[in-house]
């Protein structure tokens, strides 16, 4: 997986920063699960303020993350970072391979989170695929919260079985999930209409590829949300 990305256009993100205990804590866990490289392990400090003020569903999950990064070299997390997420397939974060696997059906699906971020004016950059669980809980953070919701929603069975996965190898990284399970919507009547709508909708019609979106928001403004 690629680093976190810097593109000045995803910058733009921050003006838009989350006032709510859940957008800080999705916010969070999506830095938490990109992958850690030195930038992260400098940031750290902010990122602890911004969980500290998190009620204890999110803050004690994330809490013990962050625990686990302050006493582990930044290389063994690395490393373990790779030998799960990278090499794992029962760890996989992109969500759509949970529910189509590695078919045609699969690309269709990435399609529609696509859409959903175009239609809600929202470019997370180019680092990575619309469907990882890091672009998601940044769009779900700072972009439309009512689409944010539907799609983390229509994917809580994948995102359990990934956090049950990272129990079973038992990496430190289920905490992150752990917070995440815990900000999932109660599935309303709004709600399922709105899954209902992203599940119909097709690709836009002037996108032919499967160009990526990452995520870049600065963690400096995760810090600031308190």
């Amino acid at each position: 997986m690629k680093a976190l990305g810097g593109a000045a256009s995803a910058r733009e993100h921050a003006a838009h920063a989350p006032q709510d205990a859940v957008a800080v804590a999705r916010l969070a866990a999506s830095w938490l699960l990109w992958y850690p490289d030195e930038r992260l392990d400098e940031r750290l400090p902010a990122l602890a303020d911004a969980v500290a003020t998190l009620p204890g569903a999110t803050r004690r999950p994330l809490e013990a993350f962050l625990d686990h990064l302050a006493g582990t070299p930044l290389l063994d997390v690395q490393r373990h970072y790779v030998a799960v997420f990278d090499m794992k397939r029962k760890a996989c974060p992109y969500l759509t391979y949970w529910t189509d696997g590695d078919t045609r059906n699969r690309g269709r699906a990435i399609l529609r989170f696509k859409q959903a971020y175009l239609e809600a004016g929202f470019d997370p950059g180019t680092a990575e695929l619309p469907d990882h669980l890091a672009v998601v809980l940044e769009f779900a953070a700072v972009g439309d919260r009512e689409t944010g919701d539907a799609l983390l929603a229509a994917h809580h069975g994948p995102i359990r079985l990934l956090r049950d996965a990272l129990a079973h190898l038992d990496s430190a990284y289920a905490h992150v999930l752990d917070a995440v399970l815990a900000t999932l919507p109660a599935v309303t009547p709004e709600l399922e209409r709105r899954m209902a709508e992203i599940a119909a909708s097709g690709p836009p019609v002037e996108q032919v590829g499967l160009e990526p979106f990452g995520v870049t928001i600065p963690l400096e403004s995760v810090g600031a949300r308190r």
